[in-house]
């Protein structure tokens, strides 16, 4: 909680925090619209997938380039572009009018992402080591808002708005005008010195100090893309709800949880540990998706909730291991860790896809609960190695 104080408290904590929030506002916008992309395109699951696979593309084609990028123009524009030029470029795909056009328009939303990614976490991180201050956990708390607001208020205002490319250009709008007001406290922000003096971009030679958090930020972040873009369509075609504005609130239950959980986070790590938190949320995310798998509206809903709850501290932990591993710059290791958790964000979605056109999401869904098994095991493995 104290963390949350901290970026209540002063605007040089609240701007950085506010990045995370408008990217995910408008991922979760984004995520609304889904559907209704699938229905005008007249795509199939796999399909659908695919053109979410070209986002996650997209994102790997800059993560080489993203700590040199970063080093060249300082984190803290990096961060203010990035967010900037992403909220515009999701307009495009809810008016592509064809599929070709449609994965374009993700690819070059996907870059964007990726940059404004790695830079708002090195923001954070650098913040963190300067100030002597914990706050990244919180700060992803302000992204799970972010997703509360896209997806929770956004099914409030769908029926405001004529067309999704209003909804979408709204928001890319207001999310411009909150960051251009807060930048002033970090665009001037650069890496340290110590993080300058080393050649960036993604080196292979770090997989092996990273490969344990790399593994579990992809396998973590995959499940967190696949309910994102997923769970509306689950909640229509396996829960069968009725309402397209009611089915969206499993996403919303999702978020509202992990909010909560990051928010209190940093103190909570502090007592027990990363790998211990780790270990202890992959179980309940386990226990999350055995409820989501009932199909019923209310089991699922309080399901995707503890999914959300037992996944909040696990991303911003790896982060902050990330950036604190030894002979590892704090944009190196973020990098490559934020680079392999975000290509399993949006290949996930694609592999979903695939899995729903042989199966059912039924069938998808399941994968994911094997998914936080195989992630428990793995980070026992992590804190035993460590021992």
């Amino acid at each position: 909680m104290h963390s949350l104080l901290l970026i209540l408290g002063s605007r040089r904590y609240f701007a950085p925090a506010w990045i995370f929030a408008s990217l995910n506002i408008i991922v979760g916008t984004w995520a609304l619209y889904i559907p209704a992309v699938k229905e005008r395109l007249q795509l199939d699951d796999g399909a659908l997938g695919l053109a979410l696979l070209a986002f996650s593309v997209g994102m790997l084609t800059v993560i080489p380039f993203s700590a040199k990028i970063i080093r060249l123009l300082g984190v803290g524009q990096v961060s203010f572009t990035g967010i900037i030029l992403f909220g515009f470029a999701m307009v495009g795909p809810v008016l592509a009018p064809s599929f070709s056009v449609l994965c374009g328009c993700l690819f070059f939303a996907g870059m964007l992402t990726s940059l404004t990614d790695v830079g708002m976490n090195a923001l954070v991180s650098n913040l963190e080591r300067e100030d002597g201050e914990n706050f990244m956990s919180a700060a992803h708390g302000f992204f799970s808002l972010g997703g509360v607001i896209g997806a929770g208020i956004g099914s409030l205002l769908i029926v405001v708005f004529a067309a999704p490319w209003q909804h979408m250009l709204a928001v890319a709008l207001v999310v411009s005008g909150t960051n251009t007001y807060l930048s002033p406290s970090y665009r001037l922000a650069v890496s340290p010195p110590e993080d300058r003096q080393e050649e960036g971009g993604l080196k292979l030679g770090l997989l092996r100090p990273l490969l344990g958090l790399a593994v579990l930020s992809f396998m973590i972040m995959g499940s967190e893309g696949a309910i994102e873009h997923w769970s509306k369509l689950y909640m229509l075609d396996v829960v069968q709800t009725e309402s397209d504005r009611w089915a969206g609130f499993g996403f919303v239950a999702f978020s509202a949880t992990m909010m909560l959980g990051r928010f209190l986070g940093d103190g909570v790590s502090g007592r027990f540990g990363a790998l211990k938190i780790i270990m202890g949320g992959t179980l309940l995310a386990a226990l999350g998706f055995l409820l989501v798998l009932t199909a019923g509206y209310w089991p699922a809903l309080i399901g995707f909730g503890l999914v959300g709850l037992g996944f909040s501290v696990i991303i911003p932990e790896l982060f902050r291991l990330a950036g604190k591993t030894k002979g590892v710059t704090a944009s190196e290791g973020i990098a490559l860790v934020a680079g392999l958790g975000y290509a399993g964000f949006l290949a996930s979605p694609a592999l979903l896809g695939f899995l729903s056109s042989i199966g059912t999401l039924r069938l998808s869904f399941t994968v994911l609960l094997g998914v936080s098994a195989a992630a428990f095991l793995i980070a026992a493995f992590l804190k035993r190695r460590r021992a």
